[in-house]
């Protein structure tokens, strides 16, 4: 008897370590980024892509506020082309900063996503900032 997790078998081990690992390219977490932000050693520019309205409410501080639609070349021109931009939205429920880590891609910026949005910074007993920031 197999239960709806097992029906379809697990990859073998060399082809899940090579996903998994391959996940560090693309995603960050939200600890990491703390860390790097309060340590003085962010070397990347955090991008919370909600609207305008939600980032008011409450954002990671440090973040700046460029909903995923609005991603566009000369928003990033401040920017040198190496910079390495982490995306955010509201949580796992939300795939705001998929989509904004699309069109940084396809602008040639490297990128990559806080896993766990705003809801996972406060799951790890870090606050939000309200305002403008």
């Amino acid at each position: 008897m197999s239960s709806t997790v097992s029906a379809v078998p697990a990859a073998a081990s060399p082809k899940a370590l090579a996903h998994f690992e391959s996940l560090f390219e693309f995603e960050t977490d939200c600890y990491d980024v703390h860390d790097a932000m309060s340590s003085g050693k962010a070397d990347f520019v955090l991008l919370d892509v909600r609207s305008p309205a939600a980032y008011e409410k409450g954002h990671v501080r440090g973040a700046i506020n460029l909903p995923h639609g609005k991603i566009i070349a000369s928003k990033l021109s401040q920017f040198g082309p190496d910079t390495l931009f982490v995306t955010y939205c509201s949580g796992p429920h939300c795939n705001g900063a998929f989509r904004g880590a699309i069109r940084l891609a396809k602008l040639g910026r490297p990128v990559k996503v806080m896993i766990g949005g705003a809801w996972g910074w406060v799951d790890e007993g870090y606050s939000l900032e309200p305002g403008a920031g």
